[in-house]
């Protein structure tokens, strides 16, 4: 469904306007201030850093050049190869099948998704991605 890749993108737009208007912040504040879940977050600093737009600092996060390429991009090469050997995957098992932690998946699929590199749907009431 496009409408899930779209709203990642959304979702980065409300993370880089928050940033905007308040200057750097804590985690939990920007989670809050841009009235995001924690899952929606990291799909949108994923989505960010891809744009080399989003930079941390331990739990600070600031609108400059990105220092998140190694850790997203490294996670996103980990779910484009499962997404690569399995088709159709919920986010719980690309981090099981990937080895990485449930946040770094969600950023990895930011990452994919700013790339056109995933797609999705519904199924079970789940979404189930897989590579274009």
């Amino acid at each position: 469904m496009r409408n899930i890749i779209n709203n990642y993108g959304r979702t980065a737009g409300k993370i880089w306007k928050t940033l905007y208007e308040y200057g750097p912040l804590d985690e939990d504040n920007l989670i809050k201030k841009s009235r995001l879940n924690k899952n929606e977050f990291y799909t949108g600093v994923g989505w960010l850093a891809r744009e080399n737009k989003i930079f941390k600092n331990k739990n600070i996060y600031e609108l400059r050049e990105t220092n998140l390429t190694g850790k997203i991009g490294g996670a996103a090469g980990k779910v484009w190869n499962a997404l690569y050997t399995t088709k159709n995957i919920n986010v719980s098992s690309i981090a099981k099948i990937s080895e990485i932690t449930l946040k770094d998946a969600y950023s990895a699929l930011g990452w994919l998704a700013r790339e056109d590199k995933i797609k999705t749907k519904w199924e079970n009431k789940h979404i189930k991605f897989e590579l274009k």
